[in-house]
């Protein structure tokens, strides 16, 4: 069986696109491997009745990269850009312990968690991604293509922000590309509200994405190295190196800037506050319409920040292995050593504080009054020290179980709109004029799916694709 391989990259001066696009025809099946310069990427592969349609097909594909300025090149000459990766420095912390009750080792230097009262997520700088029980047994684990920034929820949908420039659902047995960013943006962190995304970059950009993973708009911010995004109904919250910035949520129009001293580092938000952990050692805490309402002084930089509901309490970690506790008027309640390295994101939920670390670790902090009171007196508990597991993750992938029973689930169908490929609903009951949020990586055009659950996005007008997916026959 004779090999026909094409291979092509589009790489633009300054910071632009850096991609390759091969395609490789055998007889009547064409595979074609795509994604970043250096990086493995994604690959799909269809089959076609004869060798004929299959060369037709193929080469209508080329030719549309070639359009778009693609050129044959050879495959290694051009290497893979760097990525930005936070400095994870950590120094030990004098302060006494806190009570530890469990700690998790990923294995790497981790930036993103997800508590809830069922899982426990971390995300870490290896790809590596595992959920815990509340007790810090493994029950999943995933492992990305390249480190995991952020973990993020989104109603009942959890996504992974990674260092190549995509986001991942996981809410199905397997991660699937959900939103792929521009070549050129260097993504420090990211958030998301009723599927539309919120990015922030290396330069100072923010960005809003909606749910075919098209721009809304993009705004340069005072500053830059924008560690922080948060987002919610109304609105966009930036943090950067000159403060927070909010934008509308609709068309990017800037409503209110505060400044602060030193770059933000983090950034939490609660229904009515957003804090912003600083690296001039404070927490502040604004108003949604802008107003400074408090601050909170630590004694090193601040990696990491997060309020109990309704801000009755405000926990921060700086970046000597010391974490803290403040009430709403800005009072230090206490402070304590980690034991593990110094907390990059934390989440607090039922009197625990969960921390992830520059060792690698996911901590399960008592943070109960009588625990801390312990604590301070000198007695803690002995910690569970946790293992990550040898068995192999379950990789990103595109290839799909397949059915023919459809009684189980909503019936979904990919077609083209000009040089999209978009999902539509054909089950009965559902608007068929409605677009489907669905993983960009498996859709195939005339191909229908069988998908878990098709939900309405909370601010209508298109639907989320939500749980497994398979292939109908």
């Amino acid at each position: 069986m004779t090999e026909e391989k094409t291979y092509l990259e589009l790489s633009e001066a300054d910071g632009g696109s850096h991609k390759f696009y091969e395609v490789i025809i055998k007889d009547t099946q064409v595979s074609i491997r795509y994604g970043r310069i250096g990086d493995k990427g994604q690959t799909q592969v269809k089959t076609y009745p004869t060798a004929e349609k299959a060369k037709a097909d193929a080469t209508k594909k080329i030719n549309e990269k070639l359009r778009k300025g693609y050129e044959h090149a050879v495959m290694g000459v051009r290497q893979k850009r760097p990525v930005t990766r936070r400095q994870t420095a950590s120094t030990p912390s004098t302060a006494k312990q806190a009570p530890v009750l469990w700690k998790f080792a990923s294995g790497a230097a981790a930036f993103g968690i997800f508590i809830d009262n069922e899982r426990c997520w971390v995300g870490n700088q290896d790809g590596k991604i595992f959920a815990l029980d509340p007790n810090g047994a493994v029950q999943n684990q995933f492992k990305l293509p390249d480190g995991v920034k952020c973990i993020v929820a989104d109603e009942d949908w959890l996504y992974a922000g990674c260092d190549d420039g995509k986001v991942y659902d996981l809410t199905g047995k397997v991660p699937r590309v959900s939103y792929e960013i521009a070549e050129n943006v260097d993504i420090f962190w990211l958030d998301i509200k009723d599927g539309i995304l919120g990015v922030s970059d290396a330069g100072g950009t923010v960005a809003a994405i909606n749910h075919e993973d098209e721009s809304q708009w993009q705004k340069r911010s005072s500053g830059e190295s924008g560690w922080m995004v948060r987002c919610d109904e109304i609105g966009i919250y930036h943090g950067h190196s000159r403060g927070v910035t909010m934008y509308d949520w609709e068309d990017g129009r800037r409503i209110w800037h505060q400044p602060t001293d030193g770059g933000v580092l983090f950034g939490w938000q609660e229904e009515a506050t957003v804090y912003a952990g600083t690296s001039s050692r404070k927490v502040y805490c604004f108003t949604k319409k802008g107003e400074l309402s408090s601050t909170y002084q630590c004694d090193a930089a601040v990696y990491s920040c997060a309020a109990a509901a309704e801000g009755n309490y405000i926990f921060a970690g700086d970046n000597s292995s010391s974490i803290y506790c403040f009430n709403q008027s800005g009072e230090r309640l206490w402070k304590l050593g980690t034991g593990c390295g110094s907390a990059l994101s934390m989440q607090f939920l039922s009197d625990r504080l969960y921390i992830v670390t520059t060792d690698g670790s996911l901590a399960c902090i008592d943070a109960s009054a009588a625990a801390i009171q312990a604590a301070q007196a000198g007695t803690i508990p002995t910690a569970i020290s946790i293992k990550a597991p040898q068995v192999e993750a379950l990789s990103v992938s595109t290839a799909l179980e397949t059915t023919s029973d459809t009684s189980r689930g909503a019936i979904a169908e990919c077609f083209r709109e000009g040089d999209k490929l978009r999902i539509r609903v054909i089950s009965e009951g559902y608007n068929p004029t409605w677009k489907v949020q669905f993983p960009k990586d498996i859709r195939e055009e005339g191909a229908r799916y069988l998908v878990e659950e098709i939900r309405e996005s909370a601010r209508g007008g298109f639907y989320r694709a939500y749980g497994d997916i398979k292939k109908l026959l």
